[in-house]
């Protein structure tokens, strides 16, 4: 690629998302086909209008940057503003993050102290001390936030604690498919897929009232990669807290 055919590419990324990272050039000049098919995959993830608000779409965000430590993605601060997202909102992002994050230690109490506390239930003080700090949140916008964080994290327990509340709470289950997959770039692909079979797993259980649609989803055999496929069983860390 010659040095202006480089600057031309730039300046499309640059047009198209108002910044330029190392990345982006260095993917043109050695892997221009990986640039494009990188593109097209943020373009649908982050930028294009799918069932979420993007005031809704930009909070859920701020949950897994604050999740991922993620010092790269401040230009999802303006795109939150610019939705209409007021510091109090992201006051209320960062305490839902806080409280996700810190979710561990309910679980801890749930794996090793009940038998000394019969009647301590970790999961609904949990839940309760969530929906207090939710505060002004709507429950399924912080149920969703939540379950990004977890998928972030790679905390299963928890997942699983936050999507049988977010059904509780009316969650649309489209909505919330899109708020798990904002965490794909920042928590990583793996963390994603674990979450999906984390979900698909409480579905098939009948753990949730999933739609027919997402049913249809989780009664699908053979989805369980390729140790599945080749018959090697393994312990799947979707089953880990």
């Amino acid at each position: 690629m010659q040095p202006d055919e480089l600057a031309d590419v730039l300046q499309q990324v640059r047009d198209k998302r108002g910044y330029l990272l190392p990345h982006h050039g260095l993917m043109a000049v050695s892997m221009p086909r990986l640039l494009d098919a990188y593109d097209e995959l943020y373009s649908t993830l982050a930028l294009t209008e799918r069932q979420l608000s993007r005031h809704d779409h930009e909070f859920v965000w701020m949950g897994v940057l604050i999740a991922t430590d993620e010092i790269l993605g401040t230009h999802h601060i303006k795109r939150f503003q610019d939705a209409g997202g007021s510091n109090d909102e992201l006051a209320a992002a960062t305490a839902i993050t806080a409280l996700a994050k810190g979710c561990q230690a309910y679980h801890f109490v749930n794996d090793h102290w009940l038998a000394h506390l019969p009647d301590f239930d970790p999961q609904q003080h949990y839940l309760d001390c969530f929906r207090t700090i939710a505060g002004a949140t709507p429950l399924p916008l912080a149920h969703m936030t939540a379950c990004a964080v977890h998928t972030c994290t790679g905390h299963w327990d928890a997942l699983r604690w936050q999507i049988g509340a977010a059904y509780e709470d009316n969650t649309d289950e489209l909505q919330l498919a899109e708020s798990l997959s904002l965490a794909m770039f920042p928590g990583s692909v793996p963390n994603y897929v674990e979450a999906a079979g984390v979900w698909r797993e409480l579905i098939a259980s009948g753990a949730v009232p999933a739609s027919e649609l997402f049913q249809n989803w989780a009664q699908l055999s053979g989805q369980g990669g390729y140790d599945e496929a080749v018959g090697v069983s393994n312990n799947h860390t979707s089953n880990q807290s």
